[in-house]
């Protein structure tokens, strides 16, 4: 399949969410553990248009805490950003929701994907796709609540033999959802095997909303293949981020150009990794620490000795002791003359 004039002039062109319009088409999905306000500035340094999504919020928690949690805490300033919340009470979901407003949030994102079993076994994530006149009645409750878009993030189904994606996107959207996020998965795959696009595409050929793509998208390559396939109307980057906060910026930069930016060398992605380090810490003291210990692994990737740098990193208690195994890391780079080493993500061919 090959990019045309038209697919590039689509791409480039605003998305409008209901009544508020968004200068990209490349959005960083809302990661549990991840997606703090450290992370979303690196994102956003690159991809300074693109939305952005805090952690999912329980919105349980925010009924019954005086204060609101860190999770919802939005820079100042910081725009787009989206909060998200999950919950399988309509009314605590629409208290939450005018409460995520207050702290700044554009759009309300509703939780209804998430696999985890600590978070389906209470109602909430993808168990709402067996239950979708509760999810009808969470959308109608937080699209009264507030004055802004509303929008939903899911899956295809709850097994693979149980693919019922179609008639919940029609409910949403008659529900008043106003932009709807599918992960081509069922909550039975979780995150194992290939990503299901050919029902991305049957869900944008029913809707009148925008619809997102999510899954598999790793790189600009599988980002292009995926518009390509399902027609719809953005991509929402999920995993392909984590340790490599340049894949939205990357994607975003192909759809208005029709040009791959370039991307880091192997010693950009060591300072990347230094910087997020030193953000975590300062935003969260140990234990930022603690959290970056899996962000540091991620970026060990693309050179040689990751390996055992990786596995040193994951064990750090200190920001001294991060920032002597990753200069160690760029000296060695340096070494071998590999300053220049491209780091490329998994790719896809289109």
């Amino acid at each position: 399949m090959a990019v045309t004039l038209m697919d590039l002039e689509r791409w480039r062109s605003p998305l409008q969410i209901g009544s508020v319009t968004f200068q990209s088409r490349v959005l960083q999905a809302p990661l549990s553990g991840v997606t703090d306000l450290v992370f979303r500035r690196l994102v956003r340094r690159y991809a300074p248009v693109s939305m952005m999504y805090t952690e999912m919020v329980n919105a349980k928690e925010i009924h019954h805490l005086k204060e609101l949690p860190r999770l919802m805490e939005i820079d100042v300033g910081e725009q787009p950003v989206s909060i998200q919340l999950f919950d399988c009470r309509p009314d605590f979901m629409g208290e939450a929701a005018q409460k995520a407003v207050a702290e700044g949030a554009q759009t309300i994102d509703i939780n209804m994907g998430c696999p985890v079993n600590k978070i389906t076994k209470k109602g909430g994530g993808s168990s709402l796709l067996r239950q979708p006149e509760i999810a009808v009645e969470i959308v109608k409750a937080v699209v009264e609540a507030v004055d802004i878009p509303v929008t939903v993030k899911t899956r295809i189904g709850w097994k693979d033999d149980e693919i019922t994606i179609l008639d919940f996107a029609r409910r949403l959207e008659d529900a008043g959802a106003q932009m709807l996020t599918v992960h081509g998965r069922t909550r039975e795959q979780a995150y194992r095997g290939k990503a299901k696009w050919e029902w991305i595409r049957q869900v944008k050929e029913i809707l009148s909303i925008p619809v997102i793509a999510n899954g598999d998208i790793f790189s600009v390559d599988a980002a292009i293949a995926c518009l390509l396939e399902t027609g719809a109307d953005g991509v929402m980057c999920s995993r392909g981020t984590l340790g490599y906060p340049f894949l939205v910026g990357e994607i975003d930069h192909f759809l208005k150009t029709g040009e791959y930016a370039p991307q880091p060398t192997a010693i950009e992605l060591m300072q990347c990794a230094k910087e997020h380090l030193d953000g975590l810490w300062e935003y969260k003291g140990q234990k930022g620490i603690f959290q970056s210990r899996k962000h540091l692994a991620w970026y060990c990737k693309g050179f040689p000795g990751v390996a055992e740098l990786r596995e040193q990193l994951a064990r750090i208690n200190s920001v001294a002791e991060g920032h002597a195994l990753l200069d160690g890391a760029i000296d060695q780079l340096l070494a071998r003359d590999e300053e220049l080493r491209i780091i490329s993500p998994q790719t896809a061919v289109i």
